[in-house]
């Protein structure tokens, strides 16, 4: 755990997460990454170095103090991008490659849905769409969008 003695997490002047292990050795360009980043987002963060290797585990977020869940959570929501889809608007061509208009949590964007293979189901309601650039858009509950954007959806599912 992070928050036991002789672990050290700060951010340096460059502001890169900086990880001090119990034998004093310093890694810098740590990474937080969610074990599950859709389903269970503030359980199970791993603290990655620059060569994918895990050097700290976190099991919850709310365990830790508020200086250093704050500090992780920053760096989180900045390597993180995933809007929501809302809303689908149209889409150009029910045959892929295809572009799609929607309404997001972030405001309205297009994108190319390159092959229906990029919707991908998650969970029974919630669906994840790639789009051609490598963005993910997520569908918390396809089941409570609007019909309209139900039916355009069901069309490629």
């Amino acid at each position: 755990m992070i928050d036991q003695p002789g672990y050290l997490l700060s951010q340096n002047a460059f502001g890169r997460l900086v990880f001090t292990g119990k034998d004093g050795e310093a890694h810098e360009g740590i990474v937080p990454v969610r074990a599950f980043p859709i389903t269970a987002p503030d359980t199970g963060i791993a603290l990655v170095d620059q060569h994918g290797h895990e050097l700290a585990w976190i099991d919850r977020l709310s365990d830790l103090p508020d200086a250093l869940r704050t500090l992780i959570e920053r760096n989180l929501i900045s390597r993180e991008f995933g809007p929501e889809i809302k809303r689908i608007q149209k889409v150009s061509s029910f045959v892929t490659p295809s572009i799609w208009h929607v309404e997001t949590d972030r405001g309205e964007t297009a994108f190319i849905l390159k092959g229906e293979e990029d919707i991908r189901r998650l969970t029974a309601p919630t669906l994840l769409i790639a789009d051609s650039h490598g963005i993910n858009f997520l569908i918390r509950d396809r089941f409570a969008l609007d019909h309209h954007s139900r039916k355009i959806l069901d069309r490629f599912l």
